[in-house]
């Protein structure tokens, strides 16, 4: 049997880290992976703009390249967008939203870090989870644009001052009392800079992202429909992977440090019609 097609999608590179988990736990699949760069960051697009967005990009881009199963592995636009999405496609859909309820779970002294982009932070859904899963914990939140910044550049070759950390963290670090010790890592670039975060504090943290999650329901997803359908599971060998992207990098070097970080990918530029 082919292998099932799976198609990531993030504003940025951010997204590779919820790859990571996928392909750990289901490695017969075969990625393609899309992210619109031309407008990152996706945290301060006006909502109707950004539902527009996605629609149009990721229709034409499964026109070419047809996808069993899209994860949205960005968390602006599955807090904004995942329900219209879910209306306008067929296959199923998977998104990412901040680990609230297992952030509760691990917590010993009952304060939580979220640390996302400003959208996300300011998002009723967010505040929503906060309140179906986090009563009687206090739940901090930071929102940066400036850390998923930084996460791209380290992932491009480019060295991360610790400082410019620090300063996005600074709020938690000066109250020693009432310091979280989880932090869940409401965006999909973080986890790349997590090494980072993690310095910036004097005392052990616990880390939650949503990846691992995420794998999990796509091998469930793609288990049941191999169930569905009577399919034999796919072979177990090794895929060919694309990533596309929307705007050229001005910088080649850039791009030729993302290839060697990731090698089981081909990049290329993706044309479309723009909005």
């Amino acid at each position: 049997m082919p292998a099932k097609r799976v198609l990531i999608f993030d504003s940025g590179v951010g997204g590779l880290s919820v790859y990571q988990q996928i392909i750990k736990l289901t490695p017969s699949i075969k990625c393609h992976y899309l992210f619109d760069n031309a407008y990152f960051p996706y945290g301060e697009l006006p909502h109707l703009q950004l539902i527009k967005r996605l629609i149009q990009l990721l229709s034409e881009f499964m026109s070419q390249h047809p996808a069993d199963l899209l994860v949205i592995a960005c968390n602006s636009a599955s807090t904004v967008a995942l329900e219209a999405l879910r209306k306008h496609f067929s296959i199923p859909i998977v998104g990412v939203v901040p680990a609230i309820k297992p952030a509760t779970l691990i917590t010993q002294n009952n304060v939580i870090g979220l640390l996302a982009t400003p959208g996300t932070i300011e998002r009723a859904y967010t505040t929503t989870l906060i309140e179906q899963f986090a009563t009687g914990k206090t739940v901090l939140r930071i929102g940066s644009t400036k850390l998923v910044t930084l996460a791209e550049d380290k992932l491009i070759g480019k060295s991360i001052n610790l400082n410019d950390v620090k300063a996005v963290v600074s709020p938690w670090l000066k109250n020693e009392h009432n310091m979280p010790d989880t932090i869940v890592l409401g965006c999909t670039h973080f986890p790349l800079i997590k090494d980072e975060i993690e310095a910036c504090f004097d005392r052990p943290i616990y880390f939650v992202d949503s990846g691992a999650a995420i794998a999990v329901r796509v091998k469930q997803l793609l288990t049941l429909d191999h169930k569905a359908l009577k399919l034999s599971p796919c072979n177990k060998t090794k895929q060919e992977h694309q990533a596309f992207y929307t705007k050229n990098f001005t910088n080649t070097e850039h791009l030729s440090t993302l290839k060697c970080s990731f090698a089981e990918y081909s990049f290329q530029r993706m044309t479309f019609c723009d909005l």
